[in-house]
């Protein structure tokens, strides 16, 4: 692992130190056509940036102030996939938008009946000339109702094996036949969805990839969605990290509770872990080569930290805790303690369940069977029994 990183005078700081100086405050379509938003996406829309200078950016930007776009899903798994596998005329049309977050994206992939299984889905789609009628519900979509477009696998073959058969699409969420549906939580609000689609009409140049062809899309997307969830931060990089909480109880004047202390240092080891885990990536990443099932790990450790996190800062509040805190003038804690204690119980379900991602480390780390040998596990209790 590399852990020498450029210095503080490396040219590439330079450069983005210049450009912050002509932009002091950058709107995010300024952002995205200077490449900042995804550097390691091929230009016109990053900079062909290697891991390393990734960082340069993400560190120049930060220290700056300068906060990107916010589109999770538009930047993180729509963009990604488009890249890979879109036209010209779809690159050209939805990328820059995507990445100035002037058009939020959303993912129509689960289903009730097709979550963990996700090939299993029962959404159709039949092709009529230069168009699409789709039919059929997703759920679990976060941000429908704030979303331009969605990106959409639906069963184009029936009677083919559920691998196959599924078509990839870019869905408005505008069109006729879409009904959105709210999925309150327990934190008050809302940002999961039902959506019901119901005759939607979508073009077929809206397909992404070949017809028939989704299913290795969707695994793309699915690729992209891990490393984005198991980022910085302990709530899929929206709110707050170990460290912030360390900084809160500093300034409160420390803790003397030595089981609380105790876990505090927990909490600094899982964190240090982490970032030594996305160093390796990165180090992994500069010599060519894959980082396999990685994001798996890392999403497993950080879903639980960021639970961990949360509970610790509800129990270092002690009574006051029970409250609901808000900001100057009446505004929700939104990514704040609160909001986050509430919502970390969804970390270790979106994304892939924990059990899925432990599965996918013990098939492909452990090498442990797909399936299990129920014959064999018969005799091995048969013989314990004996």
């Amino acid at each position: 692992m590399d852990f020498d990183f450029p210095p503080h005078d490396d040219p590439r700081r330079l450069v983005v130190r210049a450009w912050l100086a002509e932009h002091p405050e950058p709107t995010g379509r300024a952002l995205a056509e200077a490449g900042y938003v995804a550097p390691h996406w091929p230009a016109p829309w990053g900079l062909d940036a290697d891991p390393i200078h990734q960082i340069i950016v993400d560190e120049e930007l930060a220290a700056a102030g300068v906060k990107r776009p916010s589109n999770q899903i538009g930047i993180g798994w729509a963009g990604p996939t488009i890249l890979h596998a879109g036209t010209q005329e779809q690159k050209e049309r939805y990328l820059f938008p995507l990445l100035a977050g002037e058009e939020i994206w959303c993912q129509l992939f689960s289903e009730p009946g097709a979550g963990s299984d996700l090939a299993n889905l029962g959404t159709r789609a039949v092709r009529d000339g230069d168009e699409w009628v789709v039919n059929g519900q997703k759920i679990w979509t976060s941000l429908a109702h704030h979303s331009a477009f969605g990106i959409l696998i639906a069963r184009t073959d029936p009677d083919v094996a559920k691998h196959q058969g599924i078509t990839y699409f870019i869905c408005p969420m505008d069109a006729e036949g879409i009904e959105i549906r709210p999925i309150i939580e327990m934190t008050g609000g809302h940002t999961f969805n039902e959506v019901f689609l119901t005759d939607v009409r979508i073009p077929d140049a809206n397909r992404v990839g070949d017809v028939h062809g989704g299913w290795s899309l969707a695994k793309v997307t699915l690729g992209n969605e891990r490393v984005s969830l198991s980022s910085g931060g302990a709530l899929w990089g929206m709110g707050p990290a170990a460290s912030d909480l360390l900084d809160e109880v500093r300034g409160g004047g420390g803790c003397d509770d030595p089981v609380r202390r105790d876990h505090l240092a927990q909490l600094h080891i899982e964190a240090e872990l982490l970032r030594l885990i996305r160093l390796r990536t990165v180090t992994a990443r500069i010599r060519g080569e894959q980082p396999g099932p990685e994001a798996s790990i890392r999403k497993i450790l950080a879903d639980e930290h960021g639970q961990r996190i949360m509970e610790l800062a509800k129990d270092l509040a002690g009574p006051h805790g029970m409250l609901e805190h808000q900001r100057a003038g009446g505004a929700p804690d939104l990514w704040g303690w609160h909001w986050g204690y509430l919502f970390s119980p969804a970390l270790t379900v979106g994304g892939g369940t924990g059990d899925v991602q432990r599965n996918i480390v013990a098939e492909r780390v452990l090498g442990l069977p797909h399936d299990i040998d129920v014959e064999a596990g018969r005799s091995w209790a048969d013989a314990r029994r004996g």
